[in-house]
């Protein structure tokens, strides 16, 4: 028995219903509920109590490596083990570079082996299942929420494909947990599976399977769109819609977007601001003694060296700072090689100019969060100041800040501790117990707006 099956039960397994019986179907899993302790006992389950998240899933990756036989675990968009195993898999069969993640490459013959497999005209595959269909073990994209929160989960999976309506599925899980082994918090799972335009042509039912005077959700995996109907309609009525910005494709048109959200009333959360709250409060702390404090008028460059690929961190901390000194982007610039450069000039409240430079930097192992932070420097060309800094996250990036830019010594180095709670289940989990408009992260995207639109005119 593997460890997964001894820690979590099934109350029901995925099970094939019409879109009608859902309901149904979940009020009869609880009135036949039955689990017979040692003692003859029944432990107590606590049914959906807490909130209702609604995960819109475009991650195809799971869903051709199933259909093409190479995994054979939940559809659930988490990329884990199981399905960094079936990756390495198809990139040692087809002579990819065997990374164990879902290349642009090894996507690209995922997709060319799925429709050579659509073509025999059968839409059989190796494992058996049609090329629409598949029997998922437990889900585990809410693992980390169900073991603190009886919630209900809803997640819509767009495929590809004619348009054949939408399937629907229902399930319960519940995590057994050690300490209170006599009392099962469970978890109830909606699966919607069809085209996008399927989808959005149901979306009007989908409110009716929220549950009512209770927080809802909203964990948008894909771009958020302000023009998806199906988006809008979602947003209308959750306390809370969360992306993750790591995982944007065009990192600076899709914040413009967030923005555009944020303006028509929509209660954005990113989950990749979350992970810069070490970083802002180690910022933070640097100029809590007053004597610190009051040179913070004299920081004039500001340099944050981070994770070549993606910008978006960068940019929200930045954000960040500015928001918070009051700084006014007033120019933008670009420039691409090696080194991914951003330029962006502020002016402070007392006019002073304040020069930020934004550089990607191409790293060996790029890890599972792409553009994540590696240092940042706090500088001033007043070299009576006190306000020089440096913030890294290991020793290489404190060494590259200090001996580049600026003519201040900096005063002050401090080191991120390793963060372990990166992935999106983990920071998601703590999303969850807060909902409404996050005014910081509102302030510091507004901030990146202004520049960008700079950008956008020059």
């Amino acid at each position: 028995m593997t460890s997964q099956a001894s820690t979590v039960f099934s109350l029901q397994a995925p099970k094939d219903i019409s879109l009608n019986e859902i309901e149904a179907e979940l009020n009869q899993i609880w009135q036949s509920y039955g689990i017979a302790g040692e003692d003859g006992a029944l432990p107590a389950a606590t049914r959906a109590t807490t909130f209702t998240l609604v995960v819109y899933e475009p991650e195809e990756t799971q869903y051709l490596l199933a259909a093409l036989g190479f995994y054979h675990g939940p559809i659930d968009g988490i990329l884990g083990p199981q399905t960094d195993a079936a990756l390495r898999q198809v990139q040692i069969k087809y002579g990819l570079s065997v990374t164990g993640t879902a290349t642009p490459e090894t996507l690209n013959k995922l997709r060319e082996e799925f429709a050579k497999r659509q073509g025999n005209g059968t839409g059989e595959t190796t494992n058996g299942h049609t090329a629409h269909s598949f029997n998922a073990s437990s889900p585990t994209i809410a693992d980390e929420i169900a073991l603190r929160n009886p919630c209900r989960i809803i997640a819509l999976f767009p495929i590809a494909g004619e348009d054949e309506g939408v399937k629907a599925q229902v399930s319960a899980y519940c995590p057994m947990q050690k300490q209170s082994a006599s009392t099962l918090i469970c978890c109830e799972y909606i699966t919607l599976t069809g085209t996008a335009t399927a989808l959005e042509r149901i979306g009007g039912m989908i409110p009716a399977l929220l549950i009512g005077g209770l927080p809802k959700f909203l964990w948008w995996k894909a771009t958020p769109d302000p023009n998806n109907g199906l988006f809008k309609r979602l947003a209308a009525i959750c306390n809370n819609v969360i992306v993750d910005s790591c995982n944007f494709n065009d990192p600076e048109t899709d914040l413009l977007s967030l923005q555009e959200l944020v303006d028509s009333g929509v209660p954005l959360a990113d989950l990749n601001w979350r992970r810069l709250s070490a970083w802002q409060e180690l910022t933070a702390q640097a100029f809590d003694p007053p004597h610190r404090r009051e040179s913070l008028k004299d920081i004039d460059h500001v340099n944050i060296d981070y994770e070549k690929g993606n910008p978006t961190q960068a940019l929200l901390f930045l954000g960040w700072l500015a928001s918070r000194l009051q700084w006014l982007p007033v120019a933008y610039e670009q420039e691409s090689g090696d080194y991914d450069i951003t330029r962006i000039r502020f002016v402070a409240q007392d006019q002073t100019q304040v020069e930020a430079e934004l550089a990607g930097v191409p790293v060996a192992d790029v890890g599972e969060v792409v553009g994540d932070l590696i240092a940042l420097r706090l500088s001033s060309t007043n070299t009576k100041a006190n306000c020089g800094t440096v913030i890294c996250s290991e020793t290489g990036g404190c060494m590259r800040m200090e001996t580049h830019g600026g003519a201040q010594t900096p005063g002050l180095f401090q080191q991120v501790s390793s963060l372990s709670e990166q992935k999106a289940e983990a920071l998601l989990s703590q999303q969850v117990q807060r909902w409404g408009r996050e005014s910081l992260f509102e302030d510091s995207l507004a901030v990146i707006d202004q520049a960008l639109k700079l950008g956008a005119k020059s």
